[in-house]
């Protein structure tokens, strides 16, 4: 992975990966309890291979590489009945923190690049047409894009802070000899 020189004296890769670490109810890994870390870790990857978890990520870099009409690019997508990657969470429903959170440090570290230009202008076309807010993943593009991060870096970075949380939890369960169960409550519709 390559950094420009003020990322690194910066430390935005850091704060990006803490940025991806937050939630605590994720796609963890189907793993056993007392799987070791290696399976634990390749449990949690495999769950990053699909487009929507992890995968978005990359979409939203190849959108933000594409475009050079906001307006034009979100309308056609909107038109052709495709998503609109990097917007919308599952879970964040009124929007993602960690999105804003690192979105926030890509405007603080590049206010004048051009790509940065390009990911405000969807986010502005993203909130006239009342669309799902911004998640992590759009703004893992805006990172990767604006520091100049190779294609799939955005993606990379989600891996590396996952991959953090899940040993916490299979370091956690060692302990405690059983499975972790989530904390969350689920508020969504009824299935009756």
């Amino acid at each position: 992975m390559r950094l420009d020189r003020r990322a690194q004296d910066r430390g935005q890769l850091g704060e990006a990966v803490a940025a991806a670490l937050w939630p605590k109810l994720s796609a963890t890994p189907p793993t056993p309890v007392q799987a070791d870390p290696y399976a634990v870790v390749m449990s949690g990857l495999g769950v990053l291979t699909g487009p929507k978890h992890g995968g978005a990520a990359l979409a939203a870099e190849r959108m933000l590489a594409a475009t050079a009409d906001a307006a034009r690019v979100i309308a056609e997508r909107l038109r052709s009945g495709e998503g609109i990657p990097g917007l919308g969470h599952m879970v964040y429903k009124t929007g993602d923190a960690r999105g804003i959170t690192l979105m926030n440090l890509v405007r603080t570290a590049w206010p004048d690049n051009e790509r940065l230009a390009v990911a405000e202008a969807l986010v502005a076309e993203r909130s006239a047409r009342r669309l799902p807010a911004l998640n992590i993943d759009f703004a893992l593009a805006a990172f990767g894009a604006t520091a100049g991060l190779v294609p799939g870096a955005g993606q990379a970075v989600f891996a590396i802070a996952r991959t953090a949380g899940w040993l916490a939890h299979a370091l956690e369960e060692y302990q405690r000899q059983s499975p972790l169960r989530p904390r969350a409550v689920y508020v969504g519709p009824d299935s009756s």
